[in-house]
């Protein structure tokens, strides 16, 4: 089962697009706006996106943009358009898309090259996971496991070690976070730290080594460990190990 999201705005193509890949058995899900698009592709987890380029409130490139430099989101993303200068393509490319095609097109490429972008990318997973040192994250289901443990998770806490897991080793800010769970709208308590301490329960607590790591005044990121120094001789020259 392939979930796909479409941001597109416009509504017969959308309609032509759930009534051809319905029946093949994907779920899709669907934004009119950019904005909206955003926050659906960063709230949930899809297999591959298709994208226009001219969407109100957000254009496409700028999307694409935020989803992988602010959200480190590597879902594969399809770029719809119906301009074709080959600067629109290499500017699409140098954002993170990862595919390209001029509307209109034939339904059935689009079928092929949203699988040919699955499989590339679910070769990057391993068996649906994510893995960061001894930690395993299912990317469907709110579960984990670490040193031979299997650790339930909330929705909320899968999201947020998710977001930590795509992105690692680098820092999540805490304004990423908060738009992943609440869009523009973040309440004004520490709901976050209240998460962020629950996944922390979850994820380090009982365990040899804590994973979750504190940026102050920044955000959090995935701990990782220092390399071993190679092993001297006595002679001063690097052994190999």
């Amino acid at each position: 089962m392939t979930r796909l999201l479409i941001i597109e705005d416009n509504p017969d193509l959308v309609a032509n697009l759930y009534g051809f890949f319905e029946p093949l058995g994907y779920v899709l899900d669907d934004a009119r706006d950019g904005a909206a698009g955003l926050r659906m592709a960063t709230q949930n987890d899809y297999d591959a996106i298709l994208l226009d380029l001219m969407l109100p409130r957000l254009d496409g490139m700028t999307l694409c943009r935020k989803l992988r430099e602010e959200f480190q989101n590597p879902v594969p993303v399809l770029m719809l358009t119906a301009r074709d200068p080959v600067e629109d393509r290499v500017e699409g490319f140098a954002l993170g898309a990862d595919d390209y095609l001029i509307k209109p097109f034939s339904l059935k490429e689009l079928d092929a090259r949203i699988k040919a972008l699955v499989r590339r990318a679910q070769g990057r997973q391993v068996q649906g996971t994510l893995v960061w040192e001894d930690l395993q994250v299912d990317t469907r289901a709110p579960q984990a496991w670490r040193q031979g443990r299997t650790i339930s998770l909330t929705p909320t806490t899968h999201k947020l070690l998710l977001c930590l897991m795509r992105a690692a080793p680098a820092v999540v800010k805490k304004q990423e976070m908060e738009y992943l769970l609440w869009a523009d709208e973040p309440p004004e308590s520490g709901a976050l730290r209240t998460h962020i301490h629950d996944l922390r329960q979850q994820v380090d607590k009982n365990f040899t080594s804590a994973l979750i790591e504190t940026v102050h005044g920044v955000g959090w990121r995935l701990h990782q460990p220092p390399k071993a120094a190679p092993a001297v001789s006595a002679r001063g020259k690097a052994s190999a190990p």
